[in-house]
């Protein structure tokens, strides 16, 4: 999909790269649920999980946090006010100095890799065979930071030039050839998930040869070059640093959270993490999807010093992340019990974790507007080159974060977990509106409060709606899988209907989507 500039093109990639991340997402739990068929939860799957969430979480600090959000800006300013030759150039000595980097770290995690798992898993040291096979597996998957690192890279370039069709289906590989080495691969290995290390190791290269031919159609596929010197690759690390910083603060604030719970009732983790599973699918489908459309718009239109397009693309992502995130908190509250109940409640789940769990995706709904808020909110400073308020954000959330977990963990247990972080989630996404107001590179367009009514009139028929036909928690419990999956694509579909119905009855037609 190539780039277009008014809002129906925005509409349109932020759906294309919605749908793709969904896709993502559901082979995502088909991968989990093929991992655990073959592996089940023993000392070969804890080793894997190990050594396959390191190489992941300096991926989520690095390529696809920090490096993303310093990397795209500059590469949107170069190529508004710069030579195609200088755009070659800068991408040129950013993938020598990027490889050149995650080289480095990659051969340092491949000989150290038994260190780095004692470091990330320090449990493992009374269990010496334990500790061997994550050091051997890590050796495997380690190299998969250097290239999801390079492949981050090329869909920088590819969403800088408005193609996000080909980014947004990439991750797709990762789960397809996790799934298939599993399958097809255990056969032949003493170690069965060595099978699974290998297929992480398979699918860094198929991520970065997909995307390649793209980037080269634009004449940008890059011959690293290294020069320590260079104007555009200084700029880069010099953005990194406080974008390092506040990503960092979002995963201790993860881990701190973990930690907390740890010392609750036993099964406190697990609830959090079920619960946690389903009030990110919104984010990820489409709060991240509004996000990376609108950086290199936004990055594009500060560099072209066209502050009225820069704030009607803010105007018009907030519009869209209220109309999908307002009614999915909505429904996520609402349909907390159903929900867990219909996804989880199998096997060993029993229904006192349906209803714990619930309760924290209760907890969790206040916050997921918040959440993808954030994400549309955050590319405003991000494309103005200014990093260093949302980490002064983040680091504020973070204390108030802690500050609430103390306080609501006491009376309300794993609950108050979930609170917490919605309610720091609420501030953090306040904080970065009104900075962006403050400054005036953001101002509300009109028409704001009829689309707020038109919005609040589909939200009420959606609840009243779903309040009426769903059924008491004895009869979720009592029903077969079948019965929970029908009752529950029943009240989706009538909840969605009556949403849409009221939109429509108030007067909102798709072009107001596209202006």
């Amino acid at each position: 999909m190539s780039e277009t500039s008014g809002k129906g093109g925005l509409l349109r990639s932020s759906a294309v790269v919605s749908v793709m991340t969904l896709l993502s997402r559901v082979l995502g739990m088909v991968r989990d649920m093929v991992v655990a068929s073959y592996f089940g939860s023993g000392a070969s799957a804890d080793a894997f999980f190990i050594a396959f969430k390191i190489p992941n979480f300096l991926r989520r600090l690095f390529a696809e946090g920090a490096f993303a959000q310093a990397f795209v800006p500059v590469l949107s300013e170069y190529r508004t006010k710069r030579t195609l030759i200088e755009v070659k150039l800068l991408v040129d000595r950013t993938a020598g100095m990027l490889g050149l980097i995650l080289t480095g770290i990659t051969a340092i995690g491949v000989l150290a890799s038994p260190y780095v798992v004692m470091l990330f898993a320090p449990g493992f040291h009374d269990e010496p065979a334990k500790m061997q096979l994550a050091g051997e597996l890590l050796r495997i998957t380690f190299p998969y930071l250097l290239l999801i690192s390079l492949t981050a890279f090329t869909s920088g370039v590819l969403n800088t030039y408005g193609h996000f069709a080909v980014p947004g289906f990439t991750p797709v590989l990762l789960n397809v050839c996790m799934i298939t080495s599993a399958i097809f691969l255990t056969a032949y290995f003493d170690q069965p998930i060595m099978a699974l290390a290998w297929g992480v190791f398979i699918a860094g290269f198929a991520q970065l040869a997909f995307q390649l031919p793209y980037v080269a159609k634009l004449g940008l596929l890059p011959r690293p070059r290294v020069k320590f010197g260079d104007e555009g690759v200084r700029r880069i690390m010099l953005l990194m640093v406080p974008a390092l910083f506040g990503v960092s603060v979002s995963q201790i604030n993860l881990l701190l959270d973990t930690v907390l719970a740890s010392f609750l009732q036993t099964g406190s983790v697990s609830w959090l993490y079920y619960a946690d599973r389903l009030s990110e699918l919104p984010l990820g489908a489409f709060g991240i999807a509004i996000g990376t459309v609108i950086l290199p718009s936004l990055s594009r239109q500060h560099a072209g010093d066209d502050p009225k397009a820069f704030s009607n693309t803010l105007n018009w992502a907030l519009r869209m992340v209220l109309l999908v995130g307002v009614p999915a908190a909505l429904a996520l509250g609402i349909l907390a019990e159903p929900l867990i109940a219909s996804l989880f409640f199998y096997g060993a789940m029993s229904e006192e974790a349906v209803v714990q769990s619930a309760s924290a995706l209760e907890a969790y709904s206040l916050g997921v507007l918040a959440f993808m808020l954030i994400k549309v909110l955050a590319p405003g400073f991000f494309a103005r080159q200014d990093l260093k308020t949302p980490v002064r954000v983040a680091i504020i959330c973070m204390i108030a974060n802690m500050v609430m977990n103390l306080i609501l963990i006491w009376p309300l247990k794993h609950v108050g977990l979930a609170l917490a972080t919605s309610l720091s989630s609420m501030l953090n996404a306040g904080l970065l509106f009104w900075g962006l107001y403050r400054v005036g590179v953001f101002q509300l367009a009109p028409g704001w409060g009829l689309f707020l009514l038109r919005l609040a009139g589909g939200c009420a028929a959606m609840v009243a709606t779903v309040w009426w036909l769903n059924a008491p928690s004895v009869e979720w419990f009592a029903w077969s899988w079948q019965q929970r999956a029908l009752q529950l694509g029943l009240l989706v579909a009538a909840g969605l209907g009556a949403f849409a119905a009221g939109l429509v009855l108030l007067g909102l037609r798709p072009r107001h989507l596209r202006h």
